[in-house]
């Protein structure tokens, strides 16, 4: 088992690009994953959860992910910012979602879902193909834009990755190459991969058949007491501290 695809989220909701190494945090994080995300006028989120307009930004970054270049699916115009001085962008993103937004940044820890599992997200690539067959609709990238996991693992069966979580109550230790890491479960999905990434179109009835063709393929590997309900796909981790300034690169082993 390999590691063959790293993809870290700059801005939490946007564009994911794909790098050959990266460095853990101190805050148990891929560094610079999700450290930028999009807030209201109250600090909650504005993300894909929240509102499907989103899936209408692409991004491009700069050097160093200090400018951000953005533009509407098939507009020929873009615009570029400065994500140190966000001033300019906040006022682009508000005309944009047409209420008040803000950039916010934390580059420590970032801005996890998961304030208890708050590494990477990990899957095979063999998962990705399956749950693509699932559906007429989709292709494998389009599952991958959908799930938006960090890192994909190759040479493996479907669900290989459920080796990476135990029994409830219980973190399962693995390493990625000299990186020690904890699987802690499978990830509850949301709504956003009912939707197409470039659109924002739903697959009528998308959760149910999951639902249905994940239970019918659950692995004899993979713990069915970490399931109370079967949307769920790809493991939530977390980093120990002894771990941060460790590197991550394309062909490490996967050991559990």
């Amino acid at each position: 088992m390999l590691l063959s695809r790293i993809v870290i989220y700059p801005i939490k909701s946007l564009d994911g690009v794909v790098v050959p190494e990266v460095r853990l945090t101190a805050g148990g994080i891929l560094e610079f994953d999700r450290v930028y995300a999009f807030v209201d006028d109250k600090g909650a989120y504005v993300n894909g959860k929240r509102t499907g307009r989103i899936h209408a930004l692409r991004s491009e970054f700069g050097p160093g992910f200090a400018e951000v270049t953005l533009w509407e699916n098939d507009a020929s115009q873009r615009e570029q910012f400065c994500l140190r001085e966000p001033e300019k962008l906040n006022a682009w993103l508000s005309d944009f979602f047409g209420f008040g937004v803000k950039l916010v940044h934390e580059p420590k820890s970032g801005y996890p879902d998961d304030r208890t599992a708050f590494g990477p997200t990990i899957v095979s690539e063999a998962s990705l193909a399956t749950v693509a067959d699932w559906f007429p609709e989709m292709d494998v990238e389009s599952s991958r834009r959908r799930f938006r996991s960090n890192l994909e693992i190759a040479h493996t069966p479907p669900f290989w990755e459920d080796h990476l979580f135990g029994a409830p109550g219980e973190l399962k230790p693995f390493r990625v190459g000299e990186a020690q890491f904890l699987g802690h479960n499978p990830c509850q999905r949301c709504v956003v991969p009912t939707r197409d990434p470039d659109k924002s179109t739903q697959i009528p009835g998308f959760q149910k058949v999951f639902m249905e063709m994940r239970r019918r393929n659950l692995p004899p590997w993979s713990n069915a007491e970490r399931f109370n309900h079967y949307y769920r796909f790809a493991i939530n981790t977390s980093v120990p501290e002894t771990e941060a300034g460790k590197v991550l690169r394309l062909g490490d082993n996967i050991i559990t």
